[in-house]
């Protein structure tokens, strides 16, 4: 190493001096502008897992609360449970205010007594302050009502024996 140093003393090559057209040593950038590597260190430009450039980029753009949303109509039969959820559909959720249809009357009765549970279980499952409250439908009953005018009175009853 020394004789080479001496070599290019000899030549009139200054050490540290680059002579115009050469190539840059290695580990030098070329650019002065251009980024370097980012080390050993932590830093912005290293690769991010999924996850979590997807719930920043979910919190910048407002997604927050309609992933929520989304995740309790989702995670349905896993939040509250098999049994629960073959008998019972989540149909809407605005304003906190979580909209169920039961299958049948009975089983609206029964979510009505389970309810606070069912809050507790998608409180721990989605976020607290997803499902504020519940609102609990039976099943809808056909209308007999046909056409703009109707008559009052009492409508069919046993009219099919």
């Amino acid at each position: 190493m020394q004789a080479a140093r001496e070599r290019a003393a000899a030549r009139g090559h200054e050490p540290g001096v680059r002579r115009p057209g050469a190539k840059p040593a290695l580990g030098r950038a070329q650019n002065p502008r251009r980024r370097r590597w980012s080390g050993p260190g932590v830093d912005e430009r290293d690769p991010q897992p999924l996850g979590r450039l997807a719930s920043r980029m979910a919190t910048q753009l407002g997604w927050s609360d309609r992933l929520a949303n989304g995740q309790v109509f989702g995670q349905w039969t896993r939040l509250v449970g098999e049994e629960v959820a073959e008998h019972a559909q989540p149909v809407a959720l605005k304003e906190g205010e979580l909209t169920v249809r039961a299958s049948s009357t009975a089983w609206a009765t029964q979510l009505r007594l389970l309810q606070r549970q069912l809050l507790a279980k998608i409180a721990a499952g989605v976020g607290h302050g997803v499902v504020k409250r519940m609102r609990i439908q039976g099943p809808t009953a056909p209308s007999w009502r046909k056409g703009p005018r109707h008559v009052p009175g009492r409508g069919p009853r046993d009219t099919y024996g």
